[in-house]
């Protein structure tokens, strides 16, 4: 008999990119790479590169534990995922991290770019207006990620460009006077650049606030394609005023192959020379808002091939240093290292994975395991006593900006690098979304995944009108 030429591995839904309609499709095995096999009856068969490290794969599928469960849910399960978006009770994970859109302003019109934001006064989707959101209105945000996380782990103020609010500051006041554990501001670093006066007072709400500067390249072609404009000047500005200051920063590299995937190692290199630079995170392109020049199938990059050009474009990681994420570990994988004099110790590594595997499932908190606690202790301790610590695994090894660090040392010796990977219309997996612990929270009340935000339920994008014809049927 024949036999096929790949292995299938699993089944799940998945949507038909050109549709949105939901569709059965099989993961399977092929010359050490993963597919996502689908059939639509409109648009029939499509096949998407999903990963191109089988045993890297299968590592993630190791990596999965119980989910933490938000305290609400604010959507009743009625269509099936992705249809019933709000968190429903249907989804697996709480949120680790939460952005909150302040405006739909921007300074800048990249070319990509996710919320569609630009300096034109109307929307190209929506042809409406582009405005800022009252302070009344982010406050209902705001309230609504307490009510659903208690406190929350991140919150992410962005846009557009969320400098540009008049009420900018305000905003601030308002999310500290929340029980947020972190604060960050997603940015594209013009005003951080040209405003000492900015940066000087921004610095005034340290410690417990982060800045997420876009930073995709160092040549200029690269940033006009993603962003437009040659921003080199800009962002060597910017990253000044922060140093000066002192201001914790993660660098975000928005990832195109082909574009600026063989500068990850010169970046991270940057990165870890800078004084305010706790990480770098590296995000491959979504498939989704604006895309000018961008073909999915051409320019897609995995999970997997941006953890591969970590490992051979940067001395100081090994394979066991960067480790999927337990909370998604599908489309989050993670390096954790202690920068000391010039020197770079990576940590995640140093942990026995055999341990660290044995608890994970159970999401048990380390202080309960006596053996894996002396363990972490010994790696991370702290200025005060085991017993009286409150620092849980998950803080320490989910997408977090948190880490314990030995003592003498402090935040500024840590340093973090994050490859966080966006579902989109081809890649798109229900086993996985229902474990998507990044999102976005809705105007009128609703805390959606970041995934299917920009798929289904962002003003504009291509399934929004699917949606509404679900809901009116």
């Amino acid at each position: 008999m024949p036999t096929r030429p790949y292995l299938f591995y699993g089944l799940t839904n998945s949507v038909c990119s050109r549709c949105l309609t939901k569709v059965e499709a099989k993961i399977i095995f092929r010359d050490e790479k993963v597919y996502l096999v689908k059939h639509c009856t409109s648009h029939g068969r499509e096949e998407v590169l999903i990963a191109d490290d089988v045993a890297y794969y299968k590592q993630c599928q190791a990596f999965i534990k119980p989910g933490d469960m938000p305290l609400k849910f604010n959507t009743p399960i009625q269509y099936g995922c992705p249809y019933d978006c709000g968190l429903c009770p249907d989804h697996e994970q709480h949120s680790c991290l939460t952005l909150v859109e302040v405006t739909d302003r921007c300074n800048l019109s990249c070319p990509i770019c996710y919320a569609d934001s630009g300096v034109a006064e109307l929307s190209e989707t929506t042809h409406q207006p582009r405005r800022h959101r009252s302070l009344a209105q982010i406050e209902q945000m705001l309230d609504a990620v307490v009510a659903n996380e208690g406190e929350p782990d991140v919150v992410q103020l962005s846009g557009g460009e969320p400098t540009l609010h008049p009420e900018f500051f305000q905003i601030l006041d308002r999310a500290k006077a929340r029980p947020i554990k972190h604060l960050m501001i997603n940015t594209n670093g013009l005003r951080l650049a040209h405003d000492r006066d900015f940066c000087d007072r921004l610095s005034q709400y340290m410690p417990g606030i982060e800045v997420y500067l876009q930073f995709d390249s160092f040549q200029e072609q690269a940033l006009r394609e993603l962003r437009g404009a040659d921003l080199r000047a800009v962002r060597e500005q910017a990253i000044a005023h922060l140093n000066e200051f002192k201001i914790s920063t993660t660098l975000v590299v928005t990832l195109k192959k082909g574009l600026n995937d063989q500068e990850i190692g010169s970046m991270i290199d940057y990165a870890l020379k800078q004084r305010c630079v706790r990480g770098i995170t590296l995000q491959p392109i979504q498939a989704a808002g604006r895309l000018e020049g961008f073909e999915p199938g051409r320019d897609r990059y995995t999970l997997t091939e941006v953890r591969r050009a970590i490992l051979e474009q940067s001395p100081y990681f090994q394979p066991k240093d960067i480790l999927p994420v337990p909370c998604h570990p599908d489309c989050l994988a993670m390096a954790y290292a202690l920068k000391l004099k010039g020197q770079v110790i990576p940590l995640t590594g140093l942990l026995d994975p055999t341990a660290f595997l044995s608890v994970m499932p159970n999401s048990v908190v380390y202080e309960q395991d006596e053996a894996l606690k002396q363990q972490i202790f010994k790696l991370f301790s702290t200025n005060h006593s085991p017993a009286s610590s409150a620092t849980t695994l998950k803080q320490l090894l989910c997408c977090l900006p948190l880490v314990s660090v030995p003592a003498g040392l402090t935040y500024e010796n840590v340093f973090r690098i994050l490859i966080m990977q966006f579902l989109d219309p081809f890649n798109f997996d229900v086993r996985s979304v229902k474990r998507s612990c990044i999102h976005i929270a809705h105007p009128d009340g609703r805390i959606i995944p970041f995934d299917t935000y920009n798929m289904f339920y962002r003003e504009g994008s291509a399934g929004s009108a699917l949606i509404t014809h679900r809901q009116k049927s």
